[in-house]
């Protein structure tokens, strides 16, 4: 999809930075995956501490 948007130019500048991406289709592109991945991850967060699990978490752990 093309699309035209503002951004600021200090936060662009910072992005591309921290992230070593060289272009701000790169840096837009992966913040909107980050965005995504994030909130996808809501729905799974609302069931904390509400799930029951039995095993055995030391016989888990072993290499076998």
């Amino acid at each position: 999809m093309r699309t035209n948007v503002v951004i600021n130019d200090n936060l662009m500048a910072s992005a591309l930075k921290v992230s070593g991406f060289r272009t701000k289709k790169d840096a837009i592109e992966e913040g909107l995956k980050l965005l995504v991945q994030m909130n996808s991850h809501k729905e799974i967060k609302q069931f904390r501490g509400k799930l029951k699990w039995s095993g055995n978490l030391n016989e888990m752990r072993t290499d076998k």
